[in-house]
C-alpha cells in the first residue's frame, strides 16, 4: 500500500514540475537597429500561445501608439522575428515591439487589432504589457 501511494505522489509531483517548466513567460528582446530597409527585428520572442509581434510607434512616454508593423509568432520561443513596416520610420523615432494574442478576433491567422480594440489585443500578464522599446537608427 505504501509503495502505491509513493508512486502516485511521485507521478503527481513530476507532472506538476513538467507543467511548471513548460509554462512560457512572454517576453521580447530587441535592440536599437537600422530600419531603413523597412524591417524591424526582435532577437527573441517568447509567448504562451500563438499570436503576434506588433510594432507600435511610441515616444518618451512609452505609451503604445499606432501600429506600423506586425509578424506572426508561435507558442514558445522564437528567434529573429522580423516584422515588415507598413509606414516609413525615420532614424531617431522610437518603436515599441509588443506581444499580442491571437484571441478575440473573427479569423485565425489574420491580424485584426486596431489601437484600443480587443481583437488580437496585447498580452498583459499581471496587467503589464509585454514589450521592448527601441530607437530606429
Amino acid at each position: 500500500m505504501k509503495l502505491r501511494y509513493g508512486i502516485l505522489a511521485l507521478t503527481l509531483t513530476a507532472g506538476m514540475g513538467f507543467a511548471a517548466s513548460h509554462s512560457m513567460a512572454p517576453m521580447v528582446e530587441a535592440a536599437d537597429q537600422d530600419v531603413s530597409e523597412g524591417v524591424v527585428t526582435a532577437s527573441k520572442v517568447a509567448a504562451a500561445e500563438n499570436g503576434w509581434l506588433v510594432v507600435h510607434r511610441t515616444d518618451a512616454d512609452k505609451k503604445p501608439g499606432p501600429v506600423v508593423g506586425y509578424a506572426p509568432i508561435r507558442h514558445g520561443e522564437t528567434m529573429d522575428v522580423a516584422a515588415i513596416l507598413t509606414e516609413e520610420v525615420k532614424s531617431g523615432e522610437m518603436l515599441m515591439l509588443m506581444v499580442h494574442s491571437e484571441a478575440g478576433g473573427m479569423k485565425t491567422g489574420i491580424f485584426e487589432y486596431t489601437l484600443g480594440a480587443k481583437e488580437d489585443g496585447p498580452v498583459k500578464p499581471d496587467g503589464k504589457l509585454v514589450m521592448q522599446v527601441i530607437t530606429a537608427q
